[in-house]
């Protein structure tokens, strides 16, 4: 099977290049029937090969022909071409379409190669009408073409395509300018051509999985990149579809699945409105939503990530402290990065697990937890050692023994802070007089050292906890700079990026000091805020500048956290001030404009308006000399160039004012029914071109178009003018239209130089002449003009490439439709001001 995304590209042609391939090879191939649509070269691949002679068939006086299939079971061949397989067969005949004839052909034996292009799938027949604007009624059901053998795309560049349509290798030339304008425009024949490979692909991905279940492959096959994003309906979901999504669009092809696992007994539900949103964010973004029944979750996802041939698997950090999680093991995520084999993991964080920006508090210089782990420390080790050095005293052994309780003081200084280690140190003394100091078993000190000694104890202990106390302060300290430095950072990055600026510095805020909800506020405008605020949460507020206020829902803040939100707030009041600048400019960025087009129009007058204006004073002065006798000749030539100068004065100056009128939106525009040719002829008739400089191709039943015809008539005027300008002498310049989606084109051709695709834009400014620099050419108004008119009438004025070289101005109008005509006079008046006419009845 022979799939091609639009006709032309060469299918015909493939199929009996294969045919004859085949036949050199020994093969007994037929032609059972082909469509040539009148193309020399598809003609001349059928020398050599054997044709089944066409079924003439006879509907209502109308000869038609067609495969005949009796002739092509009674030949029998080994292999029989059917070209266009989604064509429908003339009334009569056995079957009604011709792919119900090749399900004939293959039931008896004999072997086909068929040709079909994109649009005739009747799954895709939809998607084709959206693209192109055009309904096929000829189609195939997708089954049938999926039962094919071979699918091979015949893949030709649209642009290659359009010029084989250009140069009359696809169409007569009386069809290549409508369908140019029309189904094979450039974007169409993309996003057909799109269409055609990518259902392909999935033919191809539908082989890969089959024929790797059929070999019991489990390990996966790069062949494109698939992310599967572990679901759990909770508010996280939303960051990992995204991430997601994001890593499936790095590569071309890339595939976003979505899966969510369910308990079997249902304990494990989600709240079903927050899945839904998701399973509805997962299908915008053009994935595919699963869910799963298992309890164990990390399992289902692996081995449903695995036929799914996935290659890498997106999943959360776990919602869990860490208290629960050390008590309850580890969580999906850890077990999934265990089990996923070569399957690559993202672990993606997320508001709901904490937000890697939290700030840590600033508090005493060692937490609780060390302070209860030197105080357990103390109490424990403290018993353990006494009991070692008890079994091992000797009368010799007292230095080890003080050495030993030390020790322990200097552990549970470094452990746990001060108090602990006064503690142990104190139990320690103690200790060690009661069990190691003669008198054994008392705590009397009969020895003034002995005191010393515990004093020392303890002073050793203090010492050495201050120098833990100190370092575990500053370690703090330095970990709180570097999180509000990476704050910072992650706020001018989000800036940078292109987020909006104020929206970045309130969400980040909020995720950095775990407030419930910020908000951004001017007066009782909210200009950006983050999270949902809670009615019972205590509410701060940061001044923001002069203008505004930063109100923060949720736990109050210590001292040194105000100073780095006064540091947000800060860039805040320059975000806003920013904001303010880039208002402004906006503003003035019309007058800016308007005042290049007034210097512009200044300099332009300067010189083409004093050229007409001193032909004519020369004129009738000369006219009105009495110093020369003239001739009555002379007077004639006199008075025709005082009529030709006013004339282009005049001309200029209502080209000058209607631009004036476009600026300020007061065009008047006089909408109804105008036939083509009443504009046109009449345009002809103004430049005095005939057949000898225009070749006209319009069609005797285009539609009625929704114009002004004063106005369309000048657009004509203005382009024919400017084309025939450029056209090369000798050849005409071509006027021809046709009817597309609603909407008529009118395409004036000339096979002049061209433009530049990026200087296209450049001709509809005014005063631009594109180089010209011979001054005769007036202000450089017409196509200016030309579009603004088309534009007030709703239709649009585009450049385009004129096939074999030169410029097609194309006209686009809309069809006149009485039932829509109401509301479309009301857009034209609230863009142009009131209408100047009526509709004719």
């Amino acid at each position: 099977m022979l799939l091609g995304a639009a006709p032309g590209v060469g299918k015909t042609y493939a199929m009996l290049e294969e045919g004859r391939r085949l036949c050199t090879e020994g093969k007994d191939v037929v032609v059972a029937v082909v469509e040539t649509h009148g193309r020399p070269a598809t003609a001349g691949r059928l020398q050599g090969l054997e044709i089944i002679p066409r079924l003439t068939v006879r509907h209502r006086d109308i000869e038609l022909t067609d495969l005949d299939l009796s002739a092509v079971l009674a030949r029998r061949p080994s292999i029989a071409l059917v070209d266009e397989l989604a064509h429908s067969n003339a009334p009569g005949l056995a079957h009604e379409k011709r792919w119900q004839d090749v399900e004939t052909l293959l039931n008896a034996g004999i072997d086909v190669i068929s040709t079909v292009n994109i649009q005739h799938i009747e799954s895709l027949n939809d998607v084709v009408q959206q693209i192109t604007g055009v309904t096929q009624r000829e189609t195939l059901p997708d089954a049938v073409l999926r039962a094919a053998d071979q699918v091979e795309v015949v893949d030709l560049a649209p642009q290659m395509l359009r010029d084989r349509l250009a140069e009359g290798h696809v169409y007569p030339a009386a069809r290549i300018d409508a369908a140019l304008s029309n189904y094979f425009r450039l974007g169409n024949l993309t996003a057909l051509r799109e269409l055609a490979l990518l259902w392909l692909a999935d033919e191809v991905d539908t082989a890969l999985k089959n024929y790797r279940d059929e070999h019991g492959i489990s390990s996966k096959w790069e062949a494109r990149e698939r992310v599967v994003v572990a679901l759990t309906g909770g508010p996280e979901g939303e960051t990992l579809i995204r991430r997601g999504a994001r890593i499936a669009g790095r590569a071309a092809g890339g595939e976003l699945i979505a899966v969510h696992v369910i308990s079997q007994d249902g304990l494990r539900s989600p709240h079903p409105g927050t899945l839904a949103a998701q399973r509805a964010q997962v299908d915008k973004l053009g994935g595919r939503y699963h869910q799963l029944v298992g309890d164990d979750v990390p399992r289902a996802l692996v081995e449903f990530a695995r036929a799914a041939n996935a290659t890498q698997l997106v999943v959360g950090v776990s919602r869990r402290n860490r208290l629960r999680a050390a008590l309850s093991g580890p969580g999906i995520g850890a077990t999934v990065v265990r089990e996923s084999g070569d399957i690559d993991v993202h672990v993606v964080t997320h508001s709901a697990a904490g937000g890697s920006l939290t700030l840590p508090r600033l508090g005493g210089a060692l937490s609780p937890t060390r302070r209860l782990a030197g105080l357990a420390l103390a109490l424990l080790g403290g018993p353990l050692l006494t009991w070692l050095l008890v079994s091992l005293r000797t009368e010799e052994s007292i230095t080890g023994e003080v050495l030993s309780y030390q020790l322990l003081v200097v552990l549970v200084a470094l452990t746990g802070g001060l108090w602990p280690a006064l503690f142990a140190a104190l139990l320690s003394g103690l200790t060690l007089d009661f069990f190691f100091v003669a008198p054994l078993y008392t705590v009397t000190i009969a020895d003034p050292l002995h005191a010393i000694a515990l004093l020392l104890y303890l002073v050793n202990a203090g010492l050495v906890s201050y120098v833990v106390d100190q370092a575990a302060q500053r370690t703090r300290k330095a970990l709180r700079a570097a999180a509000e430095s990476e704050l910072l950072a992650t706020i001018a990055g989000s800036v940078l990026r292109g987020e909006d600026a104020l929206q970045a510095l309130v969400t980040r805020t909020r995720e950095a000091f775990t407030f419930h909800a910020v908000r951004l506020l001017d007066g009782d405008t909210v200009l950006a805020e983050a999270g949902e605020p809670d009615p019972d949460d205590p509410v701060t507020t940061v001044p923001v500048g002069t203008r505004a206020t930063l109100e923060l829902h949720g736990h109050e803040r210590a001292a040194s956290e105000r100073r780095l939100l006064g540091v947000i707030a800060t860039q805040i009041d320059a975000a806003l001030e920013h904001s303010d600048l880039a208002r402004t400019a906006r503003a003035i960025g019309p007058l800016a404009q308007a005042d290049r087009m007034r210097s512009a129009l200044l300099a332009a007058v300067g010189h083409d308006l004093r050229r007409p204006l001193s032909a004519a004073i020369a004129a009738i002065s000369g006219l009105r000399s009495t110093d020369v006798a003239l001739s009555s000749e002379d007077r004639e030539e006199l008075f025709a160039t005082a009529e030709e100068s006013l004339e282009a004065l005049s001309s200029l100056v209502t080209n000058l004012l209607d631009v004036s009128r476009l600026q300020a939106g007061a065009l008047a525009v006089s909408l109804g029914p105008v036939d083509l040719p009443d504009v046109i002829l009449p345009a002809l008739d103004e430049l005095g071109l005939g057949p000898a400089n225009v070749e006209l191709a319009l069609p005797s039943d285009l539609a009625t178009v929704l114009a002004d015809a004063v106005l369309l008539q000048r657009v004509v005027v203005n382009v024919l003018a400017n084309a025939g300008r450029f056209a090369p002498p000798g050849v005409p310049v071509r006027i021809s239209a046709s009817e597309f989606a609603g909407a008529v084109e009118i395409r004036i051709a000339d096979r002049g130089p061209g433009i530049p695709p990026e200087r296209r834009d450049d001709v509809f400014v005014p005063f631009q002449r594109l180089g010209d620099t011979d001054n005769l050419t007036g202000l450089g108004l017409g196509l200016a003009l030309s579009k603004g008119f088309i534009e007030g009438m709703g239709g649009t004025l585009e450049a385009d490439d004129t096939p074999g070289g030169g410029l097609t101005m194309v006209i686009s109008l809309p069809v006149f439709d009485r039932g829509v005509f109401n509301r479309t006079l009301f857009d034209r008046t609230a863009a142009y001001g009131p209408p100047s006419g009526e509709v004719p009845a």
